[in-house]
Parts: structure tokens; sequence; C-alpha cells
């Protein structure tokens, strides 16, 4: 709506900017904020009385993703530079994988300032129909969502992946894995 506050790079969010003027946050306000980050923005009990949503994938899919959207970026960082200069292998053995992803599991994401977790539905991209049943229930329609923004990688995930690999990942992604019952294939 027209009072909503946007946060990210989106065009509106752009437009809608200025409204964050003299906001100060615990956190970066951007596309991947957590819970954490906007608090100073959004008062604790509104969080607190929301349904929240994530969306969440399989990590060895994720990995291989955001390796590619890397190489084809352009800004300063660690993890852009280590994608352009590495095989897939070697960056997942970088210093920019190795610390930031066991350390920023999807209940990261949606852990409040104060350390709890609050998340409603944590919805599974390779079971949408199934796992997004409770957020249509709770919106009270379902809405159509075109799949979008695919990164320029081959679309299957397995091959990339050498049982090293496949074994590294299964360790940085312990907790995911286990509490989304993922599995490499």
């Amino acid at each position: 709506m027209k009072d909503d506050i946007l946060i990210g790079d989106t065009p509106k969010a752009k437009k809608r900017r200025r409204r964050l003027d003299g906001v100060t946050t615990q956190g970066r306000l951007w596309k991947h904020s957590t819970l954490a980050d906007i608090d100073g923005l959004v008062p604790h009990q509104q969080i607190e009385e929301a349904f929240t949503v994530t969306l969440v994938r399989n990590p060895w899919d994720r990995l291989v993703s955001y390796y590619h959207w890397l190489r084809v970026q352009d800004f300063d960082h660690e993890g852009v530079r280590a994608a352009k200069r590495m095989t897939f292998s070697d960056f997942l053995r970088s210093d920019h994988v190795q610390s930031a992803v066991p350390d920023q599991p999807y209940a990261y994401y949606m852990t409040r300032a104060d350390g709890v977790e609050d998340c409603s539905l944590y919805i599974r991209l390779e079971h949408f129909a199934k796992d997004s049943r409770p957020l249509w229930a709770h919106l009270g329609f379902r809405l159509d969502l075109p799949l979008v923004n695919q990164s320029d990688r081959p679309p299957d995930y397995k091959p990339l992946y050498s049982k090293a690999d496949t074994q590294l990942v299964a360790e940085l992604c312990q907790s995911d894995i286990e509490r989304f019952d993922y599995r490499f294939s």
C-alpha cells in the first residue's frame, strides 16, 4: 500500500527510500535484511504479531546459484572476487564461503534482535505448491508467482559436485539440511 516501507533495490523501494531518512536500525536495510536488522524500523510487537514467511532452498542448489550469480556481478565484495577467480570447488573452500555459510542458516534471517526466532512459515522452493498452502490460507487468496530472476547456469546442480564437495556442503549447511529434510539428490 502507499504507506508501506519497502527495503531493497526494486524501483518502488528506491522511490520510497526517503521514508527511511533519519531511521536508525540495528542492521543494514537491504533486500536480504534479517529480522534483527530491521529492529528500529519495525516495532518488536509488530514483528511478534506478524505472519512472517521466508523461502528456503536446497543448500547444494543454493550454493551453485550463489556462485553463478556472483560471477556476473561487478561490485566490490569478497564473494564476487572469489567466484570470478575460482572454480566452483575452490569457491566452496574459500574463506568467504567457509565463514559466511555456516554462520547464516535460514533461521539467522528470521531471528529478531532479542535472539528469538520468529518465522510463521518456511517455504521450501522445491516444495512450493505444498509448503505455501498455509500462506494462501492466511492471506485468503493465492498468488500467481511466475519464475523470474534465474541465473545463467545449468538447471541440474548435481553434476557440478564431486563427492568431496557434496560432503563439504553437507557439513557447512548441516542445520538447514536437517531442519528442512534436504538431500543432495
